[in-house]
């Protein structure tokens, strides 16, 4: 289950946490590509391992009247083409059965959304292309069911998972974070800390998702410090104005400074 063996990442000799990062969804080209080149120098510099995100469509929308995509072809072109210009994985995340081979043509990664980590059938989907999954972590379960998840992984043949916590819901519009679960999920796969997706504050009466984006560096910082394996964080250099989950994104101007300091906390935390 080591990233090592997924293809185009670099840095994995820096005894680093490994980054994935991106929009919340695609756009279009120029946005994709205007991010993907930041971050790519961002972490070229900082020798992070990194996976470029970005969702090709968005199936738990809200509101009916939500962005959902910009079509699902075309957005996974562009995925594609991210990865063939700057030598990177990608990962998208899936909704249902069909999604699991259409995606896997042009992404590296899968990545199955909290709500939907139970469903059975979508995860041997994508455990059955052969390419890395990415279980996200139900807002509504235990670390240690986490397992049942990964198991179903192995059991259809595939050594690659990765599990990531995006927090446990709090009530009715609130996520926390329960740092002893790291130790408990990174037992059972590669443990990713969703940083951004973990300070969401779900259910507004607005119907558009909430969010504490100034709590990012304090998240991740206790991550890192927690020794996750990864993190996985959305950014954009337009957050106000970014069609899905702006409220809670990074802006993209603000992500070397952030990754500087998490990686001095990681080089400490290596030294003990």
């Amino acid at each position: 289950m080591s990233i090592n063996n997924l293809p185009k990442i670099s840095h994995t000799d820096a005894n680093n946490f490994f980054l994935l990062a991106g929009p919340c969804a695609i756009e279009g080209e120029d946005m994709a590509l205007r991010i993907a080149e930041r971050v790519v120098k961002i972490t070229d510099d900082l020798k992070i391992p990194y996976v470029f995100k970005g969702s090709f469509k968005k199936a738990n929308r809200s509101r009916i009247d939500s962005f959902t995509g910009i079509g699902d072809e075309n957005a996974l072109k562009i995925l594609k083409k991210v990865s063939d210009t700057f030598n990177v994985p990608t990962v998208t995340d899936i909704h249902e059965v069909s999604d699991a081979e259409k995606a896997a043509e042009y992404v590296d990664v899968l990545q199955i959304p909290a709500f939907l980590v139970r469903q059975t059938d979508l995860v041997v989907a994508a455990a059955k292309t052969g390419k890395f999954v990415n279980l996200k972590k139900g807002q509504f379960m235990s670390p240690e069911a986490m397992k049942h998840a990964v198991k179903k992984i192995q059991d259809s043949g595939n050594d690659n998972a990765w599990i990531t916590d995006r927090g446990t819901m709090f009530g009715y519009q609130d996520m926390i974070v329960d740092f002893r679960g790291i130790p408990t999920m990174r037992s059972y796969a590669p443990t990713v800390l969703d940083v951004t997706h973990s300070l969401q504050q779900p259910n507004q009466t607005s119907g558009v998702t909430g969010g504490r984006p100034d709590m990012i560096e304090t998240i991740a910082r206790a991550g890192v410090v927690n020794n996750v394996d990864g993190l996985f964080m959305e950014t954009h250099f337009d957050p106000a104005n970014a069609k899905s989950d702006g409220a809670n994104m990074l802006h993209l101007d603000h992500l070397e400074g952030l990754l500087k300091n998490l990686v001095a906390v990681r080089q400490t935390i290596n030294s003990f």
